[in-house]
């Protein structure tokens, strides 16, 4: 699996003319080597991968990433990159420019002196949007722990109970099912925080007929679930159905549309028009979706400055909302695996407004 990634790479880093390339996104770094220790760098060229970490991971290095070879960084880590550098001659070295802070950058540039620095962006995030079957194994049995601790805490669900205490049911219950931990912090906004889309859990007490947004995840063996539904503590007047039935309609419709080869744009489009017919356009403000992966956000986006084409093996979020002042929002999130057909829906949970 990692000697495929790593070919994928460097035919890429051949196709661009770029000689090495320095990693020191954590993400990308596990995705190329399978090292999961909290300190390392990567740097690949078209022979070699050397993975550059300190004496606390060297075993546990070579024992995760035998296709690289370890390396002791010194305590100025770009002293360890400038031997390696002039061992094998390098004149270019790509780094990650969406990663790399200015300050790193000015350390690399002034210890790599004599060498071409080359900011990349995106290359190895091109190669992680479009997932394998081990990948998409581990996305499923996260999803399924999100399904099921929605399916769990709606028996604490009343009035009086804090969102804070949802929220940490949310991440036992996941926890218990094997989840590492949630894939982020857990949202949980009731009543007027409903509309604060990332309304993250206090100590407000849940009150009777208001709506309770909760959008959470699970981290399982280092890939992540993101889930998102609204229900109602009580009974819902007029306005929350209301608001409900369009964020739903939109949800419904982006799915049926989206597939294959149509882009971020045209599916956020697909859900924007149907709110925005019904008056309620300028209530949602965030896009219609993301991949979803090894972190909780990347690529692909469903919005409407993405232009690139939906491909087989993506996976992504779609989840409308309506967020307004003073009453509340709505948010109806699913995970989808794009297929050569068009779709599979990874989200199980029922999606009928719950009046708890």
């Amino acid at each position: 699996m990692y000697n495929s990634r790593l070919n994928k790479l460097r035919k890429i880093l051949n196709e661009k003319n770029i000689e090495s390339l320095l990693i020191t996104n954590p993400a990308n770094r596990t995705y190329l080597s399978g090292f999961t220790g909290t300190s390392g760098s990567l740097l690949i060229t078209a022979e070699e991968a050397f993975l550059l970490t300190d004496f606390r991971y060297l075993e546990q290095s070579r024992e995760e990433a035998p296709l690289f070879e370890t390396i002791e960084r010194d305590k100025n880590f770009f002293n360890t990159a400038a031997g390696l550098v002039d061992r094998y001659e390098v004149k270019e070295l790509a780094f990650e420019a969406d990663h790399l802070i200015f300050d790193q950058y000015q350390a690399l540039k002034d210890t790599l002196t004599g060498l071409t620095l080359i900011p990349s962006r995106g290359i190895i995030k091109e190669i992680r949007s479009v997932k394998d079957d081990e990948e998409l194994a581990l996305i499923r049995k996260a999803v399924g722990m999100a399904d099921s601790a929605f399916e769990h805490i709606l028996d604490f669900i009343r009035p009086g109970i804090r969102e804070r205490e949802l929220a940490a049911e949310l991440e036992y219950h996941m926890r218990l099912q094997g989840a590492d931990k949630a894939s982020f912090d857990i949202i949980a906004a009731s009543g007027y925080r409903a509309a604060l889309p990332h309304g993250k859990a206090t100590d407000k007490k849940l009150q009777k007929n208001e709506m309770v947004v909760l959008d959470f995840g699970a981290l399982y063996k280092g890939y992540c679930s993101d889930f998102t539904r609204t229900v109602v503590v009580g009974k819902a007047n007029d306005k929350q159905r209301e608001i409900y039935d369009i964020v739903l309609k939109a949800q419904l419709e982006a799915l049926e549309f989206i597939g294959p080869g149509k882009t971020g744009h045209e599916v956020d489009r697909r859900a924007r028009d149907v709110i925005s017919d019904m008056g309620y356009g300028e209530y949602f403000g965030h896009s219609l979706g993301h991949g979803v992966g090894m972190e909780i956000h990347e690529e692909p986006m469903l919005r409407k400055d993405h232009h690139e084409s939906l491909a087989p093996g993506m996976v992504v979020t779609v989840e409308p909302g309506i967020y307004i002042q003073g009453l509340g929002g709505v948010r109806i999130e699913d995970m989808v695996i794009i297929t050569q057909e068009g779709r599979e829906i990874l989200t199980k949970s029922t999606k009928k407004l719950l009046e708890i």
